[in-house]
């Protein structure tokens, strides 16, 4: 058997590779008492960091200038509002609907409903009250009233009259197209690469070059040139003074985008031409002096990016480059069997890895798939506070290994900053870095790297490029993920909100509650509780599950249909057919009719039931010939012809065509 093709190839039989097989689905409560083992810390320990987050968070709130334009929105528009839901659904949709017609319902429907009045003066941010008055006239334009609700046509020729449709559309779309371009440093790579130089003096950057999943060959190639352009463009512009790979900007590589077929279901295929691709953007970034990182995605596609980067990581031609770094999901239940296995690959190769230790930004499409998949668990976790004990306890096992991997901390809550300067002291380990996303995080940033009496920290900011197309699903991503209640972003400015709250610990949090998970998120299979059972699948990454299949069992149990008429519709002419043609009962068969001594009436009555039978019998094998020719080459080229004149062929074609009732009714 080929390597590529056993599932146990993606992953070695190892300690490691059997801990990430395992927690897949593993159960939550006991997963998160073994990583709460791992990061315990005595009460003094606690409280000091609690403090010197606290610290951070007050300055913060006291400096309500430094707080950007788009977190301020956020924390206005959190997804706890109706007018958050309402901007959430229009963010989503508005910029890929290509016609007209359809883009002036969503916004009459959205936009009508929001009380935009009420959020008008609540802030003190320009952006937020401009786009709250934006927002505010657009409802009141679209707003239906009561009495008009009875006769649309009216409603509708009086709100054409008023601003007209092209007007409101337009400013909608590009409201929606300026509040994506907060999150992005520029359009194309040379436009980010400059803003990057004037606007973010003394941070680091980490280019991501906008665009999902490829779904065709063509965009694999187009996102591949994209990357090639990239990887030049920064290579020229960073500072030839800097010689440590890891203080130099770096790339961050979709492999999705890469491949159309990027899934375990095709592992051969994508390790056959995706290896390849990816290691020649290696080897570039390489001659260029930049670093690059493999992005994390969905939880399906974990196993088979770490295989990916494994043997990215043993090529000849990368020996003793350590700017090939991969990137941590701590939501994941296998974040900390990653964590470990990552370790024990940079040991094995004798090179100290990047690796980018994030929350997640995949929760609710990892929830829903695996409801829909009918799953026995979840990949990842369903409290917030238990991604964050999960957080913790990837960056202690990173801190730990520092010898082999350069910890890299994205993340924008104040106490797990303070956890992790705090570890990386008691551990004598100052080479690490922290990043934050564009646009987000800033005035927290700006007080942490701000702070004297103790050592500066290094921060890069992680950097979107791209056009407004590609924007959309990054904007969904951010606002989902910043826009909920429960995000430190959108809390951090909010002065209803407890500093105690913001900054207490997460372990103690989740000790409360016996480290349950959320009660208001049930198993997939009891979604439907109690009326009835979800139905149980299977998800093609899960590699255990498919070891319960035995080795000899098919790859398909669906019975194929066999027969003469099975194989003359397929156009097969094979012995098998003509033998079943030939087994046919007699009766079943064109026989003349009888010729015993019987009446003239009779013996023609049974000549025209005989001819009815033969002309539906041979209307039915000319169905069947034309079927099968028509599924051979020989028909297209025109070589098919029937034995009798082309007039005569015609008739029977048609004959041999299903009709229509009254056609069938006029023969008959």
């Amino acid at each position: 058997m080929n390597p590529i093709d056993d599932a146990r190839a993606l992953l070695p039989d190892a300690e490691a590779g059997s801990a990430i097989r395992d927690a897949f689905l593993a159960d939550e409560r006991t997963t998160l008492a073994a990583l709460a083992t791992q990061i315990s810390l005595g009460d003094d320990a606690v409280r000091g960091i609690e403090a010197h987050a606290r610290g951070w968070v007050e300055a913060v709130r006291a400096d309500r200038q430094a707080q950007g334009g788009i977190e301020s929105f956020l924390q206005q528009y959190d997804l706890s509002t109706p007018e958050g839901v309402l901007l959430m659904c229009v963010a989503e949709a508005l910029l890929r609907i290509p016609d007209a017609a359809t883009a002036d319902a969503l916004i009459r429907d959205k936009l009508s409903r929001g009380d935009w009045d009420r959020h008008l003066g609540a802030s003190d941010s320009l952006l937020v009250n401009a786009s709250t008055w934006g927002l505010m006239l657009t409802g009141r334009l679209t707003r239906v009233e009561r009495e008009d609700a009875r006769d649309p046509r009216a409603w509708y020729e009086r709100f054409v009259a008023r601003a007209g449709e092209p007007v409101v559309r337009v400013a909608v779309r590009q409201a929606m197209k300026l509040m994506a371009e907060q999150f992005v440093l520029g359009r194309t790579i040379d436009e980010a690469v400059e803003r990057a130089r004037r606007e973010q003096g003394g941070y680091r950057q980490s280019y991501d070059m906008l665009g999902e999943a490829a779904v065709t060959a063509a965009d694999a190639s187009r996102y591949l040139d994209a990357y090639r352009n990239a990887i030049a463009v920064i290579g020229a512009a960073a500072d030839p003074a800097e010689t440590s790979v890891f203080a130099r900007p770096s790339i961050s590589v979709k492999l999705s985008a890469l491949h159309p077929r990027y899934e375990y279901a095709q592992r051969a295929r994508v390790l056959a031409e995706l290896v390849p691709a990816v290691l020649a953007l290696a080897r570039e970034a390489r001659a260029r002096g930049i670093g690059m990182t493999i992005d994390a995605e969905e939880a399906e596609r974990l196993e088979l990016s770490l295989e990916l980067f494994a043997r990215l990581r043993r090529d000849s031609t990368l020996d003793g480059w350590n700017g090939l770094g991969l990137a941590v999901q701590a939501y994941q239940k296998r974040a900390r069997a990653v964590a470990g296995y990552v370790v024990g690959l940079a040991r094995q190769t004798k090179t100290r890895v990047p690796v980018r230790l994030v929350k997640g930004a995949y929760w609710d499409t990892e929830i829903k798939r695996a409801q829909v998949q009918g799953l026995a668990g979840y990949p990842v976790f369903t409290r917030k506070a238990h991604t964050d004990v999960s957080y913790l306890a990837c960056a202690h096992a990173l801190l730990e290994a520092a010898d082999a991997v350069y910890p890299m901390f994205a993340t924008h809550n104040a106490h797990t900053i303070a956890w992790v300067r705090a570890r990386a002291a008691a551990l004598g380990v100052a080479d690490v870095e922290f990043q934050r996303l564009h646009g987000m995080g800033d005035a927290l940033y700006r007080e942490v790297l701000a702070e004297r009496g103790r050592p500066r920290v290094a921060c890069r900011v992680y950097a979107p490029v791209g056009g407004h197309r590609e924007l959309l699903p990054y904007l969904v991503r951010r606002l989902l993920e910043n826009g909920a209640n429960t995000s430190f972003v959108n809390r951090i400015g909010d002065p209803g909100i407890e500093i105690d709250d913001l900054v207490a610990d997460p372990l103690a949090r989740a000790r409360t509650w016996d480290f349950a998970p959320a009660a208001r998120i049930p198993l997939p299979r009891d979604i439907f509780a109690p009326e009835r059972k979800n139905s149980e699948g299977v998800s093609l990454a899960d590699q255990p599950a498919h070891e319960v299949r035995p080795p000899d069992a098919p790859h398909c149990s669906i019975a194929r249909p066999t027969g003469w008429r099975t194989a003359v519709a397929t156009g097969l002419r094979c012995s098998r057919a003509k033998r079943a043609r030939r087994e046919r009962p007699r009766s079943r068969r064109c026989a003349r009719p009888p010729t015993s001594a019987v009446t003239t009436r009779r013996r023609r009555a049974c000549a025209s039931t005989h001819r009815s039978r033969c002309r539906r019998r041979r209307a039915r094998r000319t169905r069947w010939r034309y079927a099968a020719a028509a599924c051979s080459p020989a028909f297209r080229r025109g070589i098919f012809r029937s034995r009798s004149s082309p007039a005569r062929s015609r008739r029977r074609w048609r004959r041999a065509t299903p009709s229509s009732p009254s056609r069938r009714n006029r023969r008959r």
